[in-house]
């Protein structure tokens, strides 16, 4: 074991990003694939995401659980309309385009 991580490509790199199990919001700055084994006899690789926050701070995530978002100025005035960053998935209240997954802050 000569490295205990290796940078990948992605493509949400630098764009706004929703962490999904827990809803926090920033910019993807990194997917790393990390050797997080405890005992230099065996490796176990993940993907991780490093997500900054709106505060500055960086946190780990699986790569799997993020979600790029988007400014949406206008939504489905079923689901509330209005401004926000939102997921581009759709609604599952009104199947509206690009309103589902959004939380009001």
């Amino acid at each position: 074991m000569s490295e205990g991580y290796a940078y990948v490509p992605h493509r949400l790199l630098r764009r706004r990003v929703r962490d999904i199990p827990s809803g926090v919001e920033g910019v993807l700055m990194a997917v790393v694939n990390e050797d997080v084994s405890d005992c230099a006899g065996y490796e176990r690789w993940v993907e991780l995401a490093y997500v900054r926050d709106a505060s500055g701070r960086e946190f780990t995530t699986a790569v799997g659980n993020v979600e790029a978002i988007e400014w949406v100025d206008r939504v489905s005035p079923r689901c509330g309309g209005g401004r926000g960053w939102r997921s581009p998935r759709c609604c599952g209240r009104c199947g509206a385009i690009r309103c589902g997954g959004w939380w009001p802050r």
